[in-house]
Order: structure tokens, then C-alpha cells, then sequence
């Protein structure tokens, strides 16, 4: 009997903290949605905001870009398909790769750097 009375008191835990014991249980969850909140900013974000730079960047390509590749082959596009690209890379040298190995489009400046030093190796 008195075992019965002590879990019975226990369990109603008293008027006001069945009110609090709700509230704490909200409150619980708020660092784990603070985390959450960072781990969008510092990861999930950016990198989403890299795929779709990477995508607009694949979608943009057309004969004739010099790129780099993901393996850091620079080369000429000479063919483009739906998956594939087909670079130059030296006279009579092709090589037929995924679109998605390219991993940038290289400019003018890159090029004159690259010429740069072919002049000072020969």
C-alpha cells in the first residue's frame, strides 16, 4: 500500500509541472534545431549552391572552350554529346570523356601563362 502511494505521487507529479514537463520537452529540441540551422548554412547550402554553379557551367560548354578537367588534363573541345565531350588535348590526340569530368573553363590568362612557359622550356 504504501509502495502504491508513493508511485502515485510520483506520477501525477503535482498540479503545475505536468504544464512545465511539456514546455521542457520543446525546449529539449531547440539545440538540436540549432544545429540543424548551422549545418544548413556551413554545409548543405554552399554545396548546393556549388552543384548548381557546376551544372550551369556543364550546360554552357560548346565547341572549341578550352577546359580543365577533373583529373587536370587541359584540353580543347572539339565534339560535345549529351554525356560525353571529346577533347584535343595535343595534335592528333583526342580523348573521348563523361561531361562531368570537366571541372572548369580555362581563360585567356591561363593560356598566355601556359604559352609563357612552353617559350622558356624550349
Amino acid at each position: 500500500m504504501l509502495m502504491e502511494s508513493i508511485a502515485w505521487a510520483e506520477g501525477t507529479g503535482g498540479g503545475g509541472s505536468a504544464a512545465s514537463g511539456g514546455a521542457g520537452g520543446i525546449l529539449s529540441l531547440i539545440p538540436f534545431l540549432l544545429i540543424f540551422v548551422i549545418f544548413y548554412f556551413l554545409l548543405i547550402r554552399p554545396q548546393q549552391k556549388k552543384q548548381k554553379q557546376q551544372q550551369a557551367l556543364l550546360d554552357a560548354l560548346k565547341k572549341g572552350d578550352k577546359v580543365v578537367t577533373t583529373s587536370g588534363i587541359w584540353g580543347t573541345i572539339t565534339n560535345l554529346g549529351k554525356e560525353t565531350v571529346t577533347l584535343q588535348i595535343a595534335d592528333n590526340t583526342k580523348v573521348k570523356m563523361q561531361r562531368e569530368n570537366i571541372s572548369r573553363v580555362r581563360g585567356e590568362d591561363e593560356d598566355k601563362e601556359k604559352d609563357k612557359e612552353k617559350e622558356k622550356d624550349a
